[in-house]
């Protein structure tokens, strides 16, 4: 933060140069002008008292001598033309003083209106002082604050290796949540408390995909080891081996899992699994997803499956899909709205997922409706399906004759039913909903129909069908052509496709570039780790990434056109433009955020956080928070030796650059090449291990 010790160096400098004027007691006064002095006293309150009298003052003044104001004696009289001559010249400056003052404070004034009522219509230049103004003011607050508030963050207590902010059911059923609500995201507006979050005792660095999608360290996750032992139905089979946590299947000539795709395959009428992609089925929402094993197994037939899961305080569905490698976040949907916008997944996949459809009078199965796309397909597996139980209890009959008619209101077509498991495909055709027989959940109106909702309570109406994004899944391109978008589709989204590819063309290069730049980084400090084989391209050395400033997913798309084995949390930020929908609709995942609150995931979730304009955008906001808060969670997302990108001005990377100390990273500044006004931060968590008790 030089610039404002810059200035308030140089502003010492101007006054300094004038030392004299603050120079009272001289060492050649003689007693006549003692006397002189003493005669004077009685008119010294003519003298005009001012703070800025030393600023004003005349080197030749010495000539006279000097009140103990600092003014003129009785050669300074008011009733001589002299005197009132003086007197003039003193106002005139006095007035030129004050217009400057007066100039100066409009100036500033009308610079931050045009920041906050007139900032879509000014140029780039003015955008660009505006940044350097914000960015200097925050140097400024932050110096003002003292040498206290440049510290080193404190470790978090131990009770925190597995905070998650905002999840807190002790103190939502004490709020008299019920009913499954007290699973629900609620995040307070209260100050933050900022520290650093230590991995548990045993922590180690997670092995490299695609090893570490079959065995993790039992160390980094929170479960006990009768968690472990009494796992065993389909979405949740695990084993414990030493000091190890292996997803693999206990028999080499029976993998259920690979048989229950098999089957969900055939009953929409494909082969297997790997004709997903050509009935339109890219991204998979699975919700209460076990450990991640159906996402594991779809992941090597290029389908790309998010997990979502009530928070757990042990053995995490959404933990452990995570140290898997696997997307996944922690959503329930219970009275709130997912953060995605209607229409966005290909397939939704509940298996023993824990939730009732049958209750809040269909509510969850509206939402469920709201998310997956015209044409897509609903899977449910649950023991309520099967027929002998069905026969033997009325209870269930009535649960799942509940289930099956709030479906066909929905306009969903039920494919077939085998065992415990149903499927139903979702209609392509609007009018579907005019020609229902009975009466079923209305069409929502355009004003409930948001595209992107942030987590508002639930709807009881049916929303997506205004969108014009309601295209039917086999009428979508096929991946992997479906990630670049033609004309049409891209004036869905207001896009032109030059702006489009001169975008994907950009994050090319910027791959390019951060690749050959992290590669010697990681691989001279850490070029081969215990038990590891040696590393072949591409490189496994990151596997779960988050971009939190996502665009359009162009960083998400260069990547995989690089061959880079790994997946991408693509977050929209809410105060920037939603363009979220795009992103699903190439077949990527993401989700909206307020950058203000923590996200919802546990701690050590990503090898790799980037953000490219995150800075400049959450600048120009009114903020709720402040740069330490969003870095002290970056840190609290980063797996130990994680790596942060940061992309923006150079005012707001000289800002970040000072912060990093704070957080203990190890960072570097780097130009950007062909563009003088950004620059890169990259930064590395150090692994800081606690020591045993």
């Amino acid at each position: 933060m030089s610039r404002p010790l810059h200035r308030g160096a140089s502003g010492a400098r101007i006054s300094g140069s004038n030392h004299d004027f603050w120079d009272f007691q001289t060492n050649d006064r003689t007693e006549k002008e003692d006397s002189e002095r003493d005669r004077s006293s009685d008119q010294s309150y003519l003298a005009p008292r001012f703070p800025f009298r030393f600023l004003f003052m005349d080197n030749s003044a010495s000539k006279h001598g000097f009140t103990e104001n600092g003014f003129a004696s009785d050669h300074f009289s008011i009733g001589t033309p002299r005197s009132r001559h003086k007197l003039a010249v003193l106002f005139l400056k006095f007035s030129l003083v004050l217009i400057v003052i007066v100039g100066l404070t409009g100036s500033f004034w009308w610079t931050i209106s045009i920041s906050t009522s007139s900032r879509g219509h000014i140029s780039h230049g003015y955008r660009r002082l505006q940044e350097q103004l914000v960015s200097d003011l925050w140097e400024i607050g932050e110096l003002s604050l003292g040498p206290s508030k440049l510290k080193e963050l404190d470790f978090c207590p131990v009770e925190d290796e597995y905070f998650v902010p905002c999840f807190n059911v002790t103190e939502n059923l004490a709020a008299g949540y019920s009913d499954g609500n007290e699973y629900d995201r609620n995040c307070g507006n209260g100050p933050r408390q900022n520290c650093l979050v230590l991995p548990p005792v045993n922590y180690k660095i997670p092995l490299r995909w695609p090893t570490g999608r079959d065995i993790i360290w039992f160390a980094n996750v929170k479960i006990s080891a009768e968690e472990v032992l009494s796992s065993g139905s389909l979405t949740k089979r695990m084993m414990k081996e030493e000091d190890k946590i292996s997803f693999r299947s206990a028999s080499l000539m029976f993998d259920s899992m690979e048989d229950y795709s098999h089957q969900i395959a055939e009953m929409i009428g494909l082969r297997n699994e790997s004709n997903f992609i050509q009935v339109g089925v890219r991204t998979i929402l699975d919700i209460g997803c076990g450990y991640g094993s159906y996402g594991a197994h779809l992941f090597s037939k290029q389908l790309l499956t998010m997990c979502i899961a009530n928070y757990e305080s042990s053995g995490s569905q959404v933990q452990l899909t995570l140290e898997r490698g696997l997307p996944a976040m922690l959503g329930s949907f219970m009275s709130k709205q997912l953060p995605y916008p209607s229409l966005s997944f290909d397939m939704l996949h509940c298996a023993r997922c824990g939730v009732d459809w049958d209750q809040k009078d269909g509510i969850l199965l509206i939402e469920a409706d709201r998310v997956l796309k015209s044409g897509g397909y609903f899977v449910w597996t649950s023991p309520l399906i099967k027929a002998q139980t069905l026969n033997r209890n009325k209870e269930n009959q009535k649960r799942w004759n509940f289930v099956r008619d709030f479906a066909e209101n929905l306009c969903w077509e039920m494919l077939s039913q085998q065992d415990e498991t149903v499927v139903w495909k979702k209609t392509s055709k609007t009018s579907c909903y005019s020609s229902r027989r009975s009466s079923g959940p209305s069409i929502c109106n355009k004003g409930h129909d948001v595209e992107s909702p942030y987590y508002r309570p639930l709807q009881d109406c049916i929303g997506g069908t205004h969108s014009r994004r309601w295209i039917p899944i086999e009428a979508r391109t096929a991946w992997p052509s479906r990630s670049s978008l033609n004309k049409s589709e891209l004036a869905v989204y207001g896009l032109h496709p030059e702006e489009f590819i001169e975008d994907s063309e950009n994050w090319k290069a910027a791959v390019r570039n951060y690749w050959s730049l992290l590669s010697p980084l990681i691989f001279s400090d850490h070029p081969k780790r215990p038990g590891d084989e040696d590393p072949s391209p591409p490189y496994n050395m990151l596997r779960n990434v988050l971009d939190m400033n996502a665009h359009f997913g162009g960083f998400n798309s260069a990547l995989l056109e690089e061959g880079k084995s790994l997946w991408v949390m693509n977050v929209v930020p809410t105060s920037g433009s939603n363009y979220l929908p795009l992103i699903l609709d190439r077949g990527y995942v993401g989700a909206l955020h307020d950058w203000c609150e923590p996200f919802p995931t546990y701690p050590r979730t990503y090898d790799l956080v980037h953000a490219e304009g995150l800075l400049s955008l959450e600048a120009c906001q009114r903020r709720r928070c402040s740069l330490l808060d969003l870095f002290a969670e970056i840190d609290r997302l980063l797996r130990p030796e994680g790596w942060i990108i940061i992309r923006d001005t150079a005012p707001h990377i000289e800002s970040a650059r000072a912060l990093t100390t704070r957080l203990k990273w190890d960072a570097r500044v780097i130009e950007v090449e062909g563009n003088s006004n950004e620059r890169l931060l990259v930064c590395q968590k150090p692994f800081f291990k606690r020591q045993a008790s």
